[in-house]
C-alpha cells in the first residue's frame, strides 16, 4: 500500500515500531540537583487517544493551521484538547476518565533562546505512567518506559529560537510483560504526574556525583562521572567539614577519598551537610548525610550499632491528587510515621517521588525503596527483565546520595520458580554492583512445604523480607508461632508486610473482620511474637493509609484496601494507630 494513501494508517499494524528505538534509560539520566531549570508545570492540552491514532496518523507532524483553513479533514486539533494541569493524574480530572487506560497526548508551547556554543538542552520528566514518547516541533526525540522513575532526553537539536511545541504521548495500559504486570493491587493512575522541566547545560557536564561513607565510618569517597569521556579536574566543596577537594577525572570518571571528621547521620540526629560538585562551567548541589549500613548475622547495623526497624508501608495515593505527591503531602506522610514512633518506611511497591527520600533525610527516617517486580512478572521474558533492570538503575541513580535509603528492594511476593530466581538474582547483582553501600532485599513468601522462612533467592539478599498475614488471611496465630519456630534464616528478617483491614468506625468484640478492634488486637498479637524472635530485625506494618484498589469490592472496602492505620482522608486514625504507637515504644 502506497505511503501517500490517505487510508494507509487504517491498515498499518506496525505503526509503533519506528518509536521503539532510542528509549531513555539510566545511562542517559541527568539529575537536576540544584541546577537552574525552566519549569514546564502548568496548563497543557490533553487529548485522549484510545486507538493510537496519534501514532498511526502522526499527529505530532501536523501543523497548527486552524480548521477553517484545512484543505483536508483531520482527526486531531491541539486546541480541541482539554486544558489540564501538569503534574496531575488524568483519572481525577473528569469523572468519565476515572478508569481510562490507554494513550493520551499532552501538548504545550514554550519560548526558548539558545545560549553559548555547545550548550545542551536537557528535558527532565519525573515520571509518566507507564510509557511515554516525546516530540519537539514534530521531531521524535525519544521515549521511556517504566511508570515511576525519572528520565532525561537531550532535545538540543530539536529546539529552535522562539516558539516551540512540546508533545508527550503517555499511555498506561496494563500488560503481562510490563513491570508491574497487569495484575496489581493498587490503582493504575495515568499521566504526567511528576514535575517536568528543561535544563541548560554546557557541552561537557556532570552526569553523576556520589558521596558515601565507607565501612568503618572514617572515610568518605566522592566520585564523579561526566557526560563525555574526557580528562578534566572536578571539585567537591563541603564548607562545614572544611573540605575543598580536587578530583582528577580521566576518561570521564574520577574519585577521591578523604577522612570523615563530621557527625554521622542517624534517625536520632539526621545531620546533613551542604555540598557542591563542580567541573568546568557546571555545578550541582547536594545536602548529604553520611552513615553506614550493614547486615551482620541476623542483625542490621547503622553506623556500627544494632538497630530495630519499626515502621510502616505506604502507597502513593491521595483522594484528590491520586499518585501526585506534593511536598506538603510527603511531609504529612513522614510526620505520621514519626508520630507513630517509627523510624522506618517501606515505599510500596514502586519508586516514590524524589521528595520522599530528600525529606526523609531531613526528618530522620530510614527507607526501603523498591521497583515493581510484583507478583507474576513475565520472568522468562528478556525484554521484561531489561525493563526491570533499567527501572532499578534509574532509581539508584536518582537516590544514590540519600542517607535515608538503606535498602533496595528487587521484588514482592513472587512465587519461587527457576525463572524468578534467575530474574531476581540478576537484579540483586546489578543493585550490588551499582551501589555496594546499601542492603539488598526482597519481600518473600514462605516455603509452604517446610512451613519455614526459606527462599532460594535469600542467598543473593542481605535482608529477607517476609510478607505474612497470620490472624487475617490465615486466621490462626498458631501458624505464625509454627513459622517462627521452624525458621533459622541466618540473615536479618524484616516483616515487610502484615496487617488487617478495618473500616473506620466499625466496631466489634473478638475476631470480627473489618473492625477497628480486631485490627488493633491483630497488632498486639503480631508484635508480641515478632519482638521476641531474635532474627526479626524490624517490621513494616501494612500500612499507613487506606488506598484505592479496584480489586477490593466488599461492602467494607468499596474499591479501597482498608488496612491503613489512618483512613484515606489521611486524618481519621483507627484504634490500631495508638496501639502500634505503644507497641513501638516498648520494642
Amino acid at each position: 500500500m502506497a505511503a501517500d494513501d490517505p487510508f494507509h494508517h487504517l491498515h498499518d499494524e506496525d505503526y509503533a515500531r519506528p518509536y521503539l528505538a532510542g528509549l531513555a534509560g539510566a545511562a542517559t539520566y541527568v539529575p537536576v540537583n540544584g541546577r537552574p531549570v525552566l519549569s514546564l508545570a502548568g496548563d497543557w492540552r490533553l487529548t485522549l487517544d484510545l486507538f493510537d491514532e496519534g501514532l498511526r496518523q502522526k499527529w505530532f507532524a501536523l501543523d497548527e493551521t486552524p480548521p477553517s483553513q484545512w484543505s483536508q479533514p483531520r482527526d486531531y486539533e491541539i486546541e480541541a484538547g482539554e486544558l489540564v494541569p501538569v503534574p496531575s493524574c488524568w483519572n481525577l480530572l473528569k469523572p468519565e476518565w476515572t478508569y481510562f487506560e490507554g494513550a493520551a497526548w499532552y501538548t504545550r508551547h514554550l519560548d526558548w533562546q539558545s545560549g553559548h556554543a555547545g550548550e545542551r538542552a536537557i528535558l527532565n520528566i519525573g515520571a509518566a505512567n507507564y510509557a511515554a514518547l516525546v516530540f519537539v516541533n514534530g521531531i521524535h526525540v525519544g521515549g521511556h518506559r517504566g511508570g515511576s522513575t525519572p528520565f532525561s532526553l537531550d532535545v538540543t537539536d530539536a529546539l529552535r529560537n522562539g516558539r516551540n511545541r512540546l508533545q508527550v504521548m503517555v499511555e498506561n495500559r496494563r500488560s503481562p510483560v510490563r513491570v508491574p504486570m497487569q495484575h496489581i493491587d493498587w490503582f493504575n493512575y495515568g499521566g504526567l504526574y511528576r514535575e517536568i522541566s528543561l535544563m541548560r547545560l554546557p557541552a561537557v557536564f556532570i552526569r553523576e556525583a556520589r558521596a558515601a561513607l565507607l565501612p568503618g565510618g572514617r572515610q568518605i569517597r566522592f566520585s564523579i562521572a561526566l557526560s563525555e569521556t574526557v580528562d578534566a579536574t572536578a571539585r567537591v566543596d563541603i564548607p562545614e567539614l572544611g573540605l575543598s577537594l580536587s578530583i582528577a577525572v580521566r576518561d570521564g570518571e574520577g574519585e577521591v577519598t578523604t577522612p570523615f571528621t563530621g557527625q554521622a547521620w542517624s534517625p536520632e540526629a539526621p545531620r546533613l551537610y551542604d555540598a557542591v560538585f563542580s567541573c568546568g562551567e557546571d555545578r550541582i548541589t547536594e545536602r548529604l548525610g553520611f552513615r553506614t549500613i550493614e547486615a551482620r548475622g541476623t542483625d542490621i547495623l547503622l553506623n556500627g550499632e544494632k538497630i530495630w526497624l519499626k515502621g510502616v508501608c505506604v502507597h502513593e495515593d491521595d483522594l484528590v491528587l491520586g499518585k501526585v505527591s506534593t511536598e506538603d503531602d510527603v511531609r504529612r506522610r513522614l510526620r505520621h510515621v514519626k508520630e507513630l514512633g517509627g523510624n522506618f518506611l517501606r515505599l510500596s511497591h514502586y519508586p516514590h517521588h524524589a521528595h520522599v527520600a530528600r525529606i526523609a533525610d531531613e526528618m530522620g527516617l530510614l527507607l526501603w525503596a523498591e521497583i515493581p517486580v510484583y507478583w507474576a512478572i513475565a520472568f522468562d521474558n528478556p525484554d521484561t527483565y531489561a525493563d526491570a533492570e533499567n527501572q532499578l538503575r534509574e532509581l539508584i541513580a536518582r537516590d544514590i546520595n540519600r542517607a535515608s535509603v538503606i535498602l533496595w528492594g528487587v521484588g514482592n511476593e513472587n512465587a519461587d520458580t527457576d525463572a524468578r530466581l534467575s530474574f531476581m538474582a540478576r537484579l540483586a547483582q546489578v543493585a550490588r554492583k551499582a551501589d555496594p553501600t546499601r542492603l539488598i532485599g526482597a519481600a518473600c513468601l514462605i516455603n509452604r512445604e517446610t512451613f519455614a522462612i526459606e527462599d532460594r533467592l535469600a542467598e543473593h539478599l542481605d535482608v529477607i523480607g517476609l510478607n505474612e498475614y497470620f490472624g487475617w488471611y490465615e486466621p490462626d496465630f498458631s501458624g505464625l508461632d509454627r513459622l517462627l519456630a521452624n525458621s533459622a534464616p541466618g540473615k536479618p528478617v524484616i516483616v515487610s508486610e502484615t496487617g488487617a483491614d478495618a473500616l473506620p468506625g466499625h466496631r466489634g468484640a473478638g475476631r470480627v473482620l473489618f473492625t477497628e478492634d480486631w485490627q488493633a488486637e491483630f497488632y498486639r498479637q503480631q508484635v508480641r511474637r515478632l519482638a521476641a524472635t531474635p532474627y526479626v530485625a524490624g517490621i513494616a506494618a501494612w500500612l499507613l493509609y487506606d488506598f484505592r484498589t479496584e480489586r477490593r469490592q466488599t461492602s467494607f472496602q468499596k474499591g479501597f484496601n482498608r488496612k491503613g492505620l489512618i483512613a484515606e482522608d489521611k486524618t481519621t486514625r483507627k484504634l490500631a494507630f495508638a496501639v502500634l504507637t505503644e507497641l513501638f515504644a516498648e520494642w
